[in-house]
C-alpha cells in the first residue's frame, strides 16, 4: 500500500509542478488563459499576482518530493505537505472555482487517506 500511496503523492507533486508553469509562465498565453478562462486584458493584468500564486505552487511540489526522498522517515513530511494541498483545494473552492476542489482538494486528500492506510 506505501507503493500507491507514494505514487498518489509522486502524482498531486506532479500536477503542482505543471499547476506552476501554467501560473509563472503560461498565465497569459493561450494554454494558461484556456485553463483558467481567463481574457488576454485580466490575464495581463493579473500576470504577477499569477506568477506569485505559482509560486507556492511550487513550494508544494518540492516539499511533497522531498517527502519521497526520505522514505518511510518521510511520512510526516508528506502529511503536512499534502494537508496544505487539501487546505488549499478548499480555500480555492470557497473563494475562486468549485473546480479547485476537484483538481488539488481531491488529489490531496486521497494521498492523505492512501498514507495512513500504508
Amino acid at each position: 500500500m506505501s507503493f500507491v500511496a507514494d505514487t498518489v503523492v509522486a502524482l498531486v507533486a506532479l500536477l503542482h509542478v505543471y499547476i506552476l508553469v501554467l501560473e509563472m509562465f503560461l498565465w497569459d498565453k493561450p494554454a494558461g488563459r484556456k485553463a483558467f478562462g481567463l481574457t488576454p486584458e485580466f490575464a495581463q493584468s493579473t500576470k504577477v499576482l499569477a506568477a506569485n500564486q505559482g509560486l507556492y505552487n511550487g513550494f508544494l511540489a518540492a516539499g511533497l518530493f522531498w517527502g519521497l526522498t526520505l522514505g518511510q522517515d518521510g511520512t510526516g513530511v508528506k502529511v503536512f505537505f499534502l494537508a496544505c494541498v487539501l487546505v488549499a483545494g478548499l480555500y480555492g473552492a470557497a473563494t475562486a472555482s468549485r473546480k479547485i476542489l476537484f483538481v488539488q482538494g481531491v488529489p490531496g486528500a486521497l494521498g492523505l487517506i492512501l498514507l495512513a492506510l500504508a
